[in-house]
């Protein structure tokens, strides 16, 4: 994880969700070209988080719950973010 989106992705989320595990994984290079490149290097994300507030939360009220913490991230400022969301044990 490098880049100034990067280090903020992380930020909000240890501050939202407190995980017990994460990665923010930049996946630009891989798309490079391709529709939604800005040239930043930084406009593609997959997301591994782990945490007791995804339990008992259905998989795509986990995504809705990463993209609300992360404000205007998705969307405006990246392109692409995949979110891969997990309780603790799952």
């Amino acid at each position: 994880m490098t880049g100034t989106i990067a280090s903020e992705i992380e930020a909000l989320l240890r501050a939202a969700f407190a995980p017990t595990s994460l990665a923010v994984i930049n996946d630009s290079a891989r798309h490079h070209g391709h529709a939604g490149d800005d040239g930043s290097g930084e406009s593609h994300f997959t997301v591994e988080i782990e945490s007791a507030a995804f339990t008992g939360v259905s998989r795509l009220e986990r995504q809705r719950m990463v993209n609300r913490a992360l404000g205007d991230i998705p969307g405006q400022r990246v392109h692409a973010l995949a979110v891969k969301a997990r309780a603790p044990g799952e």
